[in-house]
């Protein structure tokens, strides 16, 4: 994207140009109607949060589930962890840490020969991707997601998007920014654009932990990487649309690749979602009418870009069809000449059996078209439809639930069940009420007449679909979690620096919402399918003048945090909140005091927080899961050294040299957190 729009509304890399220029309401607008105008102007953040934070969400009906949760809560046993600046992983006392599969690591357990810098297009299609993201461990036995081997499984992680100075020899001493390499003689090199592709995606790996106690990979079959080239299927109600036809598939049934992969979600049946997140900006549409840009509604509501593309993938010298293809302009008689489609192949939930390396992935396009941070699901109930919550992460978007249409059969679920059924968007009344509108063609406003001619053609639209029925903009929905003791769905608002104080006053109890909080809400009769709810603020977050917790207290020395990204629960109720302060960001400004990203944990029933890790410099902390027995955890840090800049890195002067040390790029990597007495992680 340009720099200048990067600047204007403190993109980072990755990050996603705002689109929604809808009238709906925002988060803020029904905020100031809840609490009254003045009340937000006299009070600040102390009066904004009265009648509207830990207000304990009351469902229209009955809270049967609530009354299985103890008051207590589960227990926090670990010691806090200070504010850290350090290039370094830190763990409360008493843990131990450990590096495991960082980028490039060869998925043979061969151990690697050669730095990132090194690979080629072809190793790296065989070594684990950059840019960890969501994840999940499933026990060897390939029976149940969370139940089975504590010390044996696959391990299944995203690659949200890739660093090319960090990956390619030939940027050594240039001035490179954190997004794409420079042309040269007005081209991209076909072998390292590959490198690219080949970089995102998804890492299927077995890991076991050694005698020694450390885990490792195990060479399997079933390793393999999915990336941004591998062949998929569409499936759902936009399969064989026209909207998806393009020269590769001109049935509309099939497309190359998963890109910007994000969070992530596991279905009851073992198998896993990658989310593509912010898909838009590796595309280009250079399509002009008078000399101005002239995108169709499927790319223009969702920023694809007109002028240079985030990777230029589609400028390789003498680039052929796998390169083109990121070229969606309309260029041939039709669309099946083209590849003006392509986009429209993005944007969805995509379904991976980590145990069959013979399946095909799976684009269900029943769960809409937009920028996926993740998908959770609701409790699996036999009978039941199945239900699924998933963000929209830019911002004033939205938040979405998926309800099937066919009930859940433990013997004989598979991913068709999200082929089927009813695509929600969410509105929050000021009363502490919400709604859930259906995305339906034919229902209210989504009618021919209005521009949506099928549910194909609403779903390829996701977001003016959503635009349409009147949904309330949020910002910068991410992650969700659901509550196992009480069914309390929960969701990461991160931040929204695009409103300034120009742009908000009066209505925002902040003058800009740069720290972001967490929302949640609880189903009408703890029904996850319903279409009513009621919603509350679990904490606002910020520095100790500027936040408070579910009881009212600000944040303090011990859980002060910014920009509330990852989000899990485990099976004991322990709610472990990730932050991602963006690399524009991260130790300036008003962001300065919270140090490097980190992870915490929550305490839902008493409001208790906790910071449990720190990361090294210039990283996200991301992704979490632990084995079945809670022992060992695996977390995520994600582009550690992002935050060196353009004149720094073409000087050699690079911030961090995580994990390895010494002279080394930094590099994604997981990490395993172990309680040194083998105890449960959090107790």
């Amino acid at each position: 994207m340009p720099n200048d729009l990067q600047n204007l509304y403190d993109i980072d890399a990755g990050d996603e140009v705002p689109s929604n220029h809808s009238p709906n309401p925002t988060f803020r607008d029904i905020a100031e109607a809840r609490l009254g105008r003045r009340g937000m102007l006299m009070g600040g953040i102390a009066t904004a949060v009265v009648g509207f934070i830990g207000a304990g969400s009351r469902p229209v009906a009955a809270q049967g589930a609530a009354q299985a949760a103890t008051a207590a809560g589960p227990v926090i046993g670990s010691k806090p962890v200070p504010l850290s600046v350090a290039d370094t992983v830190v763990v409360p006392e008493g843990y131990s840490a450990q590096v495991l599969i960082p980028h490039g690591t060869p998925l043979n357990g061969q151990p690697a020969t050669k730095s990132v810098l090194e690979m080629t297009a072809a190793e790296q299609e065989q070594a684990i991707g950059t840019h960890h993201d969501g994840m999940h461990f499933f026990p060897i036995e390939g029976r149940e997601p969370d139940q089975g081997s504590n010390t044996d499984g696959l391990l299944v992680l995203n690659h949200e998007y890739v660093a090319p100075r960090f990956m390619h020899a030939s940027a050594a001493g240039k001035s490179i920014g954190d997004t794409r390499m420079p042309l040269t003689n007005g081209a991209r090199d076909g072998e390292e654009v590959r490198k690219e592709i080949f970089g995102h995606g998804v890492s299927v790996v077995r890991v076991a932990k050694q005698g020694n106690g450390q885990w490792a990979v195990v060479a399997d079959p079933r390793n393999r990487r999915i990336h941004g080239a591998t062949p998929m299927e569409i499936a759902g109600p936009v399969r064989g649309h026209a909207l998806v036809r393009t020269r590769y598939s001109a049935d509309g049934t099939r497309v190359r690749g998963t890109l910007n992969n994000c969070a992530h979600g596991v279905t009851p049946w073992n198998t896993y979602l990658t989310a593509e997140e912010n898909w838009a900006g590796y595309f280009r549409n250079t399509d002009q009418v008078d000399q101005r840009p002239a995108l169709p509604r499927e790319h223009a509501r969702y920023g694809v870009p007109t002028g240079q593309a985030r990777y230029n993938w589609d400028q390789v010298q003498g680039g052929g069809d796998e390169f083109v293809r990121f070229n969606v302009s309309r260029i041939g008689a039709a669309a099946t000449e083209d590849y003006r489609n392509e986009v429209n192949a993005f944007g969805w939930i995509v379904e991976i059996d980590p145990f069959n390396a013979n399946a095909v992935p799976v684009k269900r396009t029943g769960l809409g078209r937009f920028a996926h941070e993740g998908v959770v699901f609701g409790p699996a109930r036999e009978g039941r439809p199945v239900v699924a919550y998933s963000g929209d992460d830019s911002m004033f978007e939205y938040i979405y639930k998926f309800v099937s249409a066919r009930p859940f059969n433990r013997a004989t679920a598979n991913g068709s069940l999200l082929d089927d059924g009813v695509l929600y968007v969410a509105k929050f009344n000021a009363d502490g009420t919400g709604e859930w509108l259906p995305l339906q063609h034919g229902v209210g406003p989504l009618t021919a007449a209005n521009g949506f001619a099928d549910q194909g053609e609403v779903l390829v639209n996701t977001r003016l679909a959503a635009d349409t029925v009147g949904a309330t903009k949020m910002d910068r929905p991410e992650w969700g979690a659901v509550d196992p003791r009480d069914g309390r769905v929960y969701f990461t608002l991160t931040n929204n620096p695009r409103r300034t104080e120009a742009q908000v006053e009066p209505a925002n109890p902040r003058a800009r919402n740069q720290f972001g909080q967490i929302i949640r809400w609880r189903e009408a009769n703890d029904d996850h399918a319903a279409t009513r709810f009621a919603w509350d603020l679990f904490v606002i977050a910020g520095p100790e003048s500027d936040s408070r917790t579910m009881t009212g207290a600000p944040l303090g020395t011990d859980n002060m945090f910014a920009c509330p990204d990852g989000l899990w629960f485990d099976a004991d109720g322990r709610l472990w909140i990730q932050t991602d302060i963006g690399e524009n960001e991260q130790l300036r400004g008003n962001l300065a005091p919270f140090g490097n990203n980190a992870m915490l944990v929550a305490n839902p029933i008493t409001g208790e927080i906790r910071r449990f890790m720190t990361g090294p410099i210039g990283q996200e902390t991301t992704g979490v899961v632990t084995t079945p027995d809670r022992r060992t955890m695996f977390i995520n840090q994600q582009h550690p050294g992002a935050t060196t800049s353009a004149a720094d890195f073409a000087a050699g002067r690079i911030n961090s040299r995580w994990p390895h040390g010494g002279a080394g790029v930094p590099l994604s990597a997981t990490v395993v957190i172990t309680k040194n007495d083998g105890g449960i992680i959090g107790t």
